[in-house]
């Protein structure tokens, strides 16, 4: 059996709602894109390695960096959309879906993502952590519960399950959005209209389980630092000063 070629795509635009331009915002000397770029080529486990964008001012960064760009439509609706456009021009089994503002990500995040995908019947994969016990009702931490196989039930902003006998239960597991997916799931995704479960929860994931696609959950090897405010990119770039100067002789 030959080897599955794995490519993955950082949608990346300037148009953010919550914070602006936040994917070229500078992080320990250099763009937030960029860190996730280098987390994921030094996986080695993907091969090309692209940033998906509408617009220039990204793609100049990024070719000043020799990170390959492909272009797409301003009207993608979701980074999905945009992986799915890309995965038109580049031929893959997998397309890895990494979110452009998750600077902290780093090379052991993306074997258990990929892991999966040994199981032939796996055609989407994600991961999950722990959920801190201060976002346990917090609704912007996803929460996930899966079955034995890791096979996810259900994704929520509410704090699932329900500790209904209030015995004190910790065992929350919060969502990180990171994807991968075979070309043909990707491709059915994208299909799809939004679901009603999506549309009232607005995550995109439920799409999926509403249609019969199933998505399996590995845990990641820690909890990242996504970057929605101000206050993210303050402690984004603190931990990345760290490890930056750890990595100085």
């Amino acid at each position: 059996m030959s080897p599955l070629r794995i490519a993955a795509v950082i949608p990346a635009r300037l148009g953010s709602t919550r914070m602006a331009r936040k994917v070229l915002r500078p992080i320990a000397g250099r763009p937030m894109v960029e860190w996730v770029w280098r987390a994921a080529s030094a996986s080695g486990l993907m091969d090309p390695i692209v940033v998906g964008t509408d617009a220039d001012e990204v793609a100049e960064a990024c070719r000043a960096r020799a990170i390959p760009v492909v272009m797409t439509s301003p009207n993608c609706a979701s980074g999905s959309d945009r992986v799915r456009e890309v995965a038109r021009k580049i031929d893959a089994d997998i397309y890895v879906n990494i979110q452009g503002d998750e600077p902290t990500l780093s090379a052991d995040f993306f074997p258990p993502l990929l892991d999966f995908f040994k199981r032939a019947e796996v055609e989407v994969s994600t991961l999950a952590v722990a959920c801190p016990p201060d976002e346990f009702a917090n609704p912007n931490a996803v929460k996930v519960v899966t079955a034995a196989d890791g096979r996810a039930l259900y994704f929520s902003r509410a704090t699932i399950p329900f500790d209904r006998d209030s015995i004190g239960f910790i065992g929350y597991r919060k969502h990180l959005g990171i994807y991968a997916y075979r070309k043909s799931a990707l491709e059915r995704f994208a299909a799809l209209p939004p679901s009603p479960l999506e549309k009232l929860e607005r995550l995109e994931q439920l799409r999926l389980l509403e249609n019969g696609i199933a998505i399996y959950v590995a845990d990641a090897p820690r909890d990242t630092i996504g970057v929605d405010t101000e206050e993210d990119l303050v402690r984004a770039e603190a931990l990345l000063r760290a490890i930056v100067g750890q990595s100085k002789p």
